[in-house]
């Protein structure tokens, strides 16, 4: 049986390509084909895909010969489409080299701009410009980025010759160089190649083109590529396409330029036509960077006929792709190219927004913009902000690019930044500007402040990519590098000084502004969470304990309290020597006495957190801690039993003190977190866990009376037995009865327990026979499953565990599903084999972690609960485990 081999298609002209095939021809290349489908003004070209680099990183660099007589059929197509000759002298094709993922990664690959000319054909481009200095423009440009991404020879030497060049000639800019000084600086130009390779820069265009392509593609591992990749989470195997297009200039002279736009503000989210634009100049210009743009609403004043235009495609674009868009365009002579567009990068605060009003548009549905906006994005808009009430002047303002407000030491070296990030200092990155090489600086970072740059250069898009506050186009920094300082007219700053950048404003201060919590009951927020709640299985409950935080909760969207810790409640002075008085008596009458106190404080309590969750479910957890957290530290005491027996103190304090100091020495355990703590208490002294389940009952029941819906929920914590979950359970449900009577109240009050130990995982069947539901506490079961004491382990060797990768994850962060995982589903399964109505809750912290939801979606949980400020977070990812976004 013979076989029919068929040979893989590698090269794509964008007329056959569409934007479905963003995995083959990557993000840049499947929009740039779906443009050009569509009619946009694109100029020609063609696409090598992702399987070309793939096979290239597998093969090697031999296996472009086979690739190459696709790419060179192509190129003989663009010049047929263009009526130009590729190395022509009469009228020469120049083309650019860009990458593109199929996951968009601005800025971390490389692209060569003007590809084709060497000395005959730059003089041809001058001949058929009729401008001399536009062509050596373009010439100096083209060896300066193919010297740089294809022969790996220092950017900074080229920059060095332009500098000197600009300040002899008394010039700001580089269009403002001549031409017969371009001339010789491109003469300058390929000595320094010469010098460092060891040949002539080459001439040959197909060289050059063969040389751009094989750059392109190894550039997918450079470092900051596989940096970013990590950053966000993107697959190493992805690979990247090859753009290949008919160049066209934005540099020919005033009536040309090149711009970058967004369909909506990517800061705000507001619909606007937002972006930048430079006359006179090509698109490497605008997001280097280098010089600062102008905003796109002058293009309106200064050539209406191009923003109409532009305004026209960017309305169009966006209602094809169904997304706010991010486009690169150039104008040559008064006409306008489309040359990119991809879906935006944006601010949390936009993303939410965005989504928000592109339903009510009708662009989207609902399902589509919920799954627009991830938890990590929900979790930035807890970026504080500079509190307006500080009346304080700013030493300078630049560009808002990225909102929120950081505090931090100044540092200009990018290496340094990330290794202090690392270390968990709060570091302001301060540069001139940013390049995609400094990715690994800018993600430890707090925050970012550049001297130079617009809302449309890298370190702005990577900012808001990042989440981190940043200003940009902070022009009166003047930077000085060799005394690692800035100045801001009389201000300096040195580095290791604190300031506060505020990305919201552009604001920039000395020392440490005042920051306040965001509010997170903005409108756009509140209209999405509530969509998400639509898709969600898991409700979203929170862990307070005070009246206040449970307000809070409920204006934040929690449907219940799955935490209310009552030794919180004792905490205050007063209630604090109540507590201790309960510890140290003598006898049960004496702690009874003590007790009864305590249960007049904590009704009162549990009647405000009941009135404000209006008959939603309270879980209250008895008394969890070892009892002697409660008493002060043993040197404390006997330093003040030693102070009043020498100055002759009162015998009634003196016997008091001693008294605390045996109780103290009683109590001592070398383990007390797994000693005598939890319903062991309510074992050995059940006049404790009834003088708080009376509390609970009465202020229950007082308001049922006021006609107050209540759901009360008495949670038993640190169960390892069916024998003490029994035992617990009937005392609990005797007081409660009890109590309730005297009210002539009919209350239904629920009793449960906290998973929260190996065994009462292993054993949940004969748990669940007196439990009506198990809530998972996932920070001791973690403790207690790996052996790990979290308070011991965070400043010794977890962070070192987790680089080391003996844990993927800092495991008190995201729950270790192999370990503590495993025992709750084991807990679920054999916990609803006794009893099938059995309520399934976590609310340890990983109920706000968007990995852990997922988990606890996927084993059957009906609700997580986490703090308050987190809700928020935790309602997005139900919707998105509900979704399957989340695994």
């Amino acid at each position: 049986m013979s076989v029919v081999r068929t040979e893989v298609k590698y090269v794509y002209r964008f007329d056959e390509g569409s934007a479905a095939m963003v995995s083959l021809l990557g993000g840049k290349g499947a929009n740039l084909a779906e443009m050009k489908r569509l009619g946009f003004p694109v100029p020609n070209g063609f696409i090598i895909s992702t399987e070309a680099c793939r096979a290239y990183m597998k093969e090697g660099p031999q296996w472009l010969d086979s690739l190459w007589p696709a790419v060179v059929e192509h190129m003989h197509f663009l010049e047929r489409a263009t009526g130009k000759t590729f190395g022509g002298r009469e009228n020469p094709l120049l083309v650019s080299v860009r990458s593109g993922a199929p996951i968009s990664m601005p800025g971390m690959m490389d692209t060569i701009l003007n590809l084709g000319l060497n000395d005959e054909t730059t003089e041809a481009l001058a001949e058929i410009s009729k401008d001399l200095r536009f062509a050596y423009d373009c010439y100096r440009r083209f060896i300066q980025m193919f010297a740089d991404v294809v022969l790996g020879i220092e950017l900074d030497l080229f920059e060095g010759v332009l500098s000197e060049v600009k300040q002899k000639l008394n010039v700001k800019y580089d269009y403002e160089i001549p031409a017969d000084v371009l001339r010789d600086v491109v003469d300058q130009f390929k000595n320094i190649v010469r010098s460092k390779i060891d040949q002539a820069f080459p001439q040959d265009p197909w060289i050059q083109l063969k040389m751009a392509i094989e750059a392109v593609f190894k550039s997918w591992n450079n470092k900051r590529a596989i940096t970013y990749r990590r950053i966000s989470n993107i697959p190493d195997d992805l690979g990247t396409a090859v753009t290949v297009m008919e160049m066209v200039f934005g540099n020919l002279g005033e009536d040309c330029g090149t711009g970058v736009v967004f369909t909506r503000n990517p800061s705000t989210g507001e619909k606007e036509l937002f972006g930048e634009f430079l006359v006179n100049a090509q698109g490497e210009d605008v997001v280097a960077g280098i010089r600062t743009p102008q905003p796109i609403a002058l293009l309106r004043e200064t050539n209406p006929k191009v923003y109409g235009e532009l305004l026209k495609v960017a309305e169009s674009l966006e209602r094809h792709f169904r997304d706010m868009q991010d486009i690169e365009f150039t104008v040559e002579r008064g006409k306008l190219y489309i040359l990119q567009t991809r879906s935006g990068k944006r601010s949390a605060k936009a993303a939410v927004r965005i989504a928000s009003e592109m339903v009510a548009e009708g662009i989207i549905d609902e399902r589509t913009a919920v799954s627009r906006v991830t938890p990590k994005e929900v979790e930035q808009l807890l970026h504080r902000q500079i509190d307006p009430s500080v009346q304080i002047s700013p030493i300078a303002t630049g560009i808002a690019a990225s909102p929120g407000a950081a505090v931090g030491k100044v540092v200009f070296d990018v290496d340094e930044a990330e290794e202090r990030g690392k270390n968990g200092e709060s570091i302001i990155l301060v540069r001139p500007e940013t390049t995609p090489e400094d990715i690994h600086g800018l993600s430890m970072a707090a925050g970012l402040l550049t001297s130079r740059g617009g809302q449309t250069s890298h370190a702005a898009l990577v900012a808001r990519s990042l989440g981190i506050p940043c200003v940009v186009g902070c022009e009166a920094v003047n930077i000085d590098f060799a005394n690692e300082a800035f100045t801001v007219g009389e201000v300096a700053v040195k580095k290791d000084d604190v300031i506060t950048i505020d990305g919201t404003s552009g604001n920039v201060y000395l020392g440490a502004v005042p920051l306040v919590d965001p509010s997170l009951r903005e409108k756009n927020l509140t209209n999405l969470l509530g969509m998400a709640d639509k898709f969600a299985r898991l409700q979203v409950w929170a862990n307070c304990d005070t009246p206040s935080e449970a307000r809070q909760a409920r204006e934040l969207g929690a449907k219940g309290i799955g935490l209310c810790r009552t030794e919180h409640m004792f905490r205050e002075a007063n209630r604090l020597l109540i507590m201790q008085q309960v510890i140290v008596a003598d006898s049960k009458d004496e702690r009874l006495h003590a007790l009864e106190k305590l249960v007049t404080l904590q009704k009162g309590d549990f009647l405000e957190i009941f009135k404000v969750m209006a008959g939603l479910p309270v879980v209250i957890r008895l008394l969890d801690p070892p009892l002697n957290e409660f008493l002060p530290k043993e040197q404390d005491v006997t330093k003040k039993l030693f102070q009043l027996r020498s100055n002759g103190g009162s015998e009634g304090e003196i016997k008091r003190l001693e008294a605390l100091l045996r109780r103290i020495e009683a109590l001592k355990e070398n383990n007390p977190m797994l000693g005598f703590r939890g319903c062991r208490i309510g074992v050995l002294y059940p006049e404790i866990y009834e003088a708080q389940v009376r509390a609970i009952v009465e202020a229950a029941c007082e308001l049922m009376m006021q006609g107050v819906d209540v759901n009360v929920k008495i949670m038993v914590p640190l169960v390892a037995t069916g024998q003490e979950m029994c035992m617990l359970r009937s005392n609990i449900e005797k007081v409660a009865t009890a109590t309730a009577g005297k009210y002539g109240v009919n209350l239904p009050c629920k009793v449960g327990t906290m998973i929260e130990l190996p065994r009462a995982a292993i054993v949940a069947d004969e748990i669940a026979e007196y439990a009506d539901f198990f809530s998972f506490g996932t920070n001791d079961l973690t403790q207690t499953t790996l052996g790990v004491s979290r308070d011991d382990a965070e400043g010794k060797f977890l962070a070192a565990y987790v680089r080391l990768g003996i844990y993927m994850e800092d495991p008190f962060h995201s729950l270790d599903r192999k370990g503590v995982g495993t025992l709750m589903k084991m807990a679920v399964e054999r916990g609803k084999g006794t009893n099938k109505d059995l309520e399934l809750g976590i609310c340890g912290e990983h109920g706000g972690d968007p990995s852990s939801i997922a988990f606890c979606h996927s084993i059957g949980l009906d609700y997580v609960s986490c703090s308050a400020m987190r809700v928020p977070v935790a309602r997005l990812s139900a919707a998105h485990a509900a979704l399957g976004l989340l695994n």
